[in-house]
């Protein structure tokens, strides 16, 4: 029975594993996300209950940003954010895309007038209008 437990031990289920580094607040949202299709490991679609190992590459979707993330080390608890950060490396390349897209989309919030107050019903309807023309 201990050579099971060793072999348990050194594998995690992927919606646990993502849960414990925090990128989603919880389970549930993690294994929605693996079944839409938003996370990828070692380059293939997988399952929610994919077993992951250290050394495995985790492609990540997540807020229009792109993570590819190495595993550094498995934990099903969720600790600290720094803790977490321990349990992964980044992909330097995949790290500059993700910066890149981040100023790029803080550019697009910034580029957009904002008033100071809610807008008024004439207000609302331009932007209806706006979003149905797209």
């Amino acid at each position: 029975m201990a050579g099971h437990k060793d072999e348990a031990q050194d594998r995690y289920r992927l919606d646990k594993w993502l849960w414990a580094v925090r990128f989603y607040k919880t389970r549930r949202l993690a294994q929605e996300a693996i079944a839409a299709g938003h996370v990828d490991v070692n380059g293939d679609g997988v399952k929610p209950s994919r077993a992951i190992r250290v050394g495995d590459v985790v492609t990540l979707r997540l807020n229009q940003v792109e993570w590819v993330l190495h595993v550094k080390a498995l934990s099903d608890q969720r600790s600290a954010a720094p803790i977490a950060r321990t349990l992964y490396a980044e992909d330097e390349a995949g790290c500059q895309r993700r910066e890149a897209r981040q100023l790029l989309l803080q550019a697009e919030r910034n580029s957009f007038p904002h008033s100071e107050s809610r807008p008024n019903r004439q207000a609302r309807g331009q932007m209806k209008r706006f979003k149905d023309s797209l």
